[in-house]
């Protein structure tokens, strides 16, 4: 069950992050963020507030597009864990983060919006075994053809 954009919503009124790629279901952003440079959110379209508010079909698409970001990003970067995580506390709109972690990042195994364990020497994006700009066009691959 799906309802248009709701006029207070911030996911209904932006993008949230740099945009990926878009269906007619859903839209993948990066998050830039400096201390989790691989953290991509996958955003419905529809303002919903919960997964199961998904039909099946939606909600099958809906995790096929997170498991496709997921392989991407354990293929490319072989991250220590991924982070799948689908709060919404803050920003009751369903969306999907999916964030590469590792043992080195600032916060692990802290949650990212958890305490800081350690400051990094240098850019958490200089550590990356791939660039961004390689690693969104892996992601948008991935993502092509997928609804």
């Amino acid at each position: 069950m799906s309802i248009p954009s709701n006029n207070a919503c911030p996911l209904c009124l932006e993008a949230g992050g740099m945009l990926i790629v878009q269906t007619p279901l859903w839209r993948v952003v990066r998050v830039e963020d400096a201390n989790f440079p691989a953290f991509y959110r996958l955003i419905w379209l529809g303002h919903v507030a919960e997964f199961s508010d998904l039909s099946d079909a939606d909600a099958l698409a809906c995790m096929r597009a997170v498991t496709a970001i997921e392989r991407v990003l354990r293929g490319a970067l072989r991250p220590t864990k991924v982070n799948l995580a689908s709060l919404g506390n803050v920003v009751p709109h369903l969306h999907w983060h999916v964030v590469a972690r590792f043992d080195w990042d600032s916060h692990f195994p802290n949650p990212i919006w958890g305490e800081p364990l350690r400051a990094l020497a240098e850019p958490a994006q200089a550590r990356l075994a791939l660039g961004l700009p390689a690693l969104d066009a892996q992601v948008a691959q991935a993502l092509a053809g997928l609804n």
